[in-house]
């Protein structure tokens, strides 16, 4: 017991410390971190990715782009759009409109329409829009309220429509 006494006092606080944590790292390396590195080199050791054959990659991409309406279902698109903001009871003043063409498969069509209503609404509207049209993009959203007490506020909405070129 005097040997005991003699090797605590001759450790100290810190060192009686540092033993503690030494017989704590020995189990706590054992039971979580030898199996984790484990883990980790039996994940590293296969490939994350199995690498698609040509005819699969492209019979994806064809299913891809036959997800996007085609750019003849335009004015539909716009029309849903439209059946959205009324629902959401928005009242929607003249908007821009512009198609940019692009270099790709797909077309974008972009619309930013002002717009007069409560947060709530604009907020449903663009949650619905998001929701039942995949195919579209929110790229800003801008409010402005004319007096701080106001409860309806004019807001700017900019949506992309991306549409699929040719039939």
């Amino acid at each position: 017991m005097r040997r005991l006494h003699r090797l605590l006092d001759a450790l100290g606080p810190a060192g009686i410390a540092g033993t503690g944590v030494l017989f704590f790292c020995v189990p706590f390396y054992l039971t979580a971190l030898a199996p984790a590195e484990r883990d980790v080199q039996r994940r590293s050791a296969r490939p994350a990715v199995q690498p698609a054959a040509a005819e699969d990659g492209a019979a994806e991409l064809e299913r891809f782009y036959a997800r996007f309406p085609p750019i003849e279902r335009l004015a539909g698109e716009v029309q849903a759009l439209y059946a959205r903001a009324r629902a959401s009871q928005l009242q929607l003043q003249q908007g821009e409109y512009r198609l940019e063409p692009g270099s790709g498969r797909l077309a974008a069509y972009r619309v930013t329409l002002p717009v007069r209503g409560s947060y709530a609404q604009v907020r449903q509207f663009a949650g619905a829009v998001l929701k039942d049209m995949p195919t579209a993009s929110l790229d800003a959203l801008r409010f402005e309220r004319k007096k701080a007490g106001d409860t309806q506020l004019e807001a700017q909405v900019r949506l992309t429509l991306y549409l699929r070129k040719g039939t």
